[in-house]
């Protein structure tokens, strides 16, 4: 989870550049750079290691200039070393990026071509080296826009353009971004975290925003290139305080943040330049693994049920899923050579941890999934897969669960690898589809004044139901769940097939009936199940791909549009509506959306 920070001052802009990547230091730790435009040129300085590394650096080998961009990185493409650390810099450009450009290889190999050679693994260098080309015929204001046209992917881009004084230009698509004016100056970062004590009033750029920044004033285009004016507010948040933004509830914005949390935490287990998942020097091989345990509570335990078919399909592992609650109080029967994963956001969920502890009393492998570096479940576990979800303050789970089934997607992958169930072009195949789930995800988010439009309906209902059949049946689950938790409304999900065998007697005229059905594979049939609903008045809200929702406008009371992915991406895109229906039906209703009734962020008591 990258920051960065861009800052326009009166004076030298290093120093409060250097502050602002402080306040972002929880965003990073891989490394950190800061370069400055003077009037004469670009000058750049980078350490690998933390802040106080970098700082450290920066007393010895000082740079100056009222212009001045800044990143502190996560590694996502590219090992952890001075050259893959930002700014990047390719002839007069110089860029600070956070998120994934999806389509760097094929550009590499196109400004190859032409010449450009490429000094680091990244794809933040295409960026640069395309703008930098650009403005051999183009103004630096066109140059730019031209290389954003070409990139696809969910980013967050600040730049510098040599002899261009007193200029950052910003860009957002899928990753946030804010900009403020205050008396230290023009400030860019990625969250209020880093602009806080500098900007007094703040402006969160929009989806697809393009903005030219200046000493003074902010020229911002929208996805079309028009220009258009974007309501700045007062900031009276401190540095240390958390901020909604523009939200109206941290659930909401932790929900749009899922395109960047998902690519901040694919870039620690893929490598999408070499095809492949890379999850560096673990404890254990998949080869020797005769069973896989995955054990959770709660919306980690729907993220444990969906990792089951993607561990048994692509993996070739047997695999159970256990509630954590229940596990420690039967009598497993354990054998040597199986691995049991837990998963939890907080890496504190107590049936969680104690369910880890009495697995190492028996001499069993560990591992765990948290989002919590410092956390208990990290300290005891025997390998840690850290997620990258930030800081999740709504109680309702949501970028914490879409990260934890882009890890489990990952580690599916590379089980089948490691077994031979999966080829190495198959490997290339799904790492492929999984670096582009951020900007597909970006794509569903779009469908959110759809979503809210049914949320007047939904907000009547006694009884809601949820159908999806294989890896999209626990998705079901979570969006019966998300619905129960903060609306209040009573929600079930269930397998698709299942509907007929009891369910069913639950509908009539008017009930609203969620059904998740892409038109591929096996969930085909929940397409004819669907029918079933249909013909007793059920209110069908569809969601599915292109050809689903034309093939069913007759039977559907509304459809919510997904992109049409292979099936290990498909539970991480279908997640993102449920979770836009809950938070739309609660708020609605007018309940606590961020705080529910009964419920902690952080279950620690049995």
């Amino acid at each position: 989870m990258c920051g960065i920070v861009g800052l326009i001052s009166k004076e030298n802009a290093v120093p409060g550049v250097l502050e602002a990547l402080k306040r972002l230091e929880y965003r990073g730790y891989d490394s950190a750079g800061i370069a400055a435009e003077n009037g004469q040129g670009i000058t750049r300085q980078r350490t690998i290691g933390n802040i106080k590394t970098f700082a450290d650096h920066l007393k010895k080998h000082p740079i100056s200039g009222p212009t001045a961009i800044g990143h502190i990185r996560w590694a996502t493409h590219g090992v952890v070393n001075e050259a893959n650390a930002h700014p990047h810099i390719v002839g007069r450009v110089a860029v600070v990026h956070n998120g994934i450009i999806e389509n760097f290889k094929e550009l590499r190999a196109e400004l190859g071509k032409a010449g450009v050679s490429f000094e680091t693994d990244t794809d933040t260098e295409v960026v640069a080296a395309l703008i930098d080309q650009n403005l051999t015929t183009d103004n630096p204001r066109d140059a730019v826009k031209k290389a954003l046209e070409k990139l696809e992917g969910a980013f967050a881009l600040g730049i510098l353009i040599e002899g261009e004084a007193a200029t950052i230009f910003a860009a957002r698509r899928g990753s946030p971004l804010v900009i403020g004016f205050g008396p230290g100056g023009t400030i860019l970062g990625s969250d209020t975290m880093a602009i806080a004590g500098i900007a007094t009033r703040v402006c969160y750029l929009e989806e697809g925003d393009f903005a030219v920044l200046k000493s003074a004033s902010a020229d911002i285009f929208d996805a079309d290139g028009n220009q258009v004016d974007r309501e700045f507010c007062p900031l009276n948040a401190k540095a240390t305080d958390l901020d909604k933004g523009n939200y109206a509830h941290y659930m909401q914005k932790e929900i749009f943040e899922q395109p960047t949390a998902i690519s901040d935490t694919l870039g620690m287990y893929i490598d999408p330049l070499n095809s492949c998942v890379n999850l560096g020097e673990i404890s254990f091989d998949f080869k020797k693994i005769t069973k896989l345990n995955l054990i959770a509570c709660g919306t980690s335990y729907y993220a444990a049920l969906t990792a089951r078919y993607w561990f048994e399909t692509y993996g070739g592992l047997p695999v159970e899923v256990e509630m954590a609650s229940e596990f420690r109080y039967r009598d497993v029967v354990q054998t040597s050579g199986e691995l049991n994963l837990f998963i939890s956001q907080s890496g504190e969920t107590l049936d969680t941890l104690v369910a880890l502890r009495h697995c190492k009393e028996k001499g069993q492998a560990t591992a765990a999934i948290v989002n919590v570096a410092d956390s208990t479940m990290t300290r005891e576990a025997g390998e840690t897969f850290l997620t990258f979800a930030g800081v999740e303050i709504g109680v309702a789970s949501t970028k914490a669960y879409t990260c934890q089934l882009s890890v489990l997607a990952a580690l599916a992958v590379a089980a089948g690898r490691a077994r031979g169930v999966l080829s190495e072009k198959q490997e290339a195949e799904m790492v492929e589809v999984l670096s582009h789930l951020p900007s597909r995800l970006a794509d569903v988010l779009y469908h959110d004044e759809a979503i809210q439009a049914l949320a007047s309906t939904l907000s009547q209902a006694k009884n809601v139901l949820y159908l999806g059949r294989g890896s999209l049946y626990p998705v079901a689950l979570e969006g019966a769940l998300k619905l129960k938790e903060i609306s209040y409304i009573h929600a079930e999900g269930y397998p698709a097939g299942e509907m007929k065998h009891g369910p069913i007697a639950l509908i009539e005229e008017g009930v609203p009936v969620v059904i998740l059905a892409p038109t591929k594979g096996v969930h085909k049939k929940t397409l004819s199940n669907m029918q079933e609903a249909y013909s007793r008045k059920a209110r069908i809200i569809l969601v599915s791909d292109h050809e689903g929702i034309a093939a069913h406008k007759k039977e559907a009371f509304a459809g919510i549009e997904i992109p049409d992915v292979p099936d290990i991406g498909l539970a991480i895109l279908y997640a993102v509506p449920v979770q836009l229906i809950a938070y739309h039906t609660a708020v609605a209703k007018g309940t606590n959306v961020d705080q529910p009734r009964n419920l902690a962020k952080s279950v620690t008591v049995e």
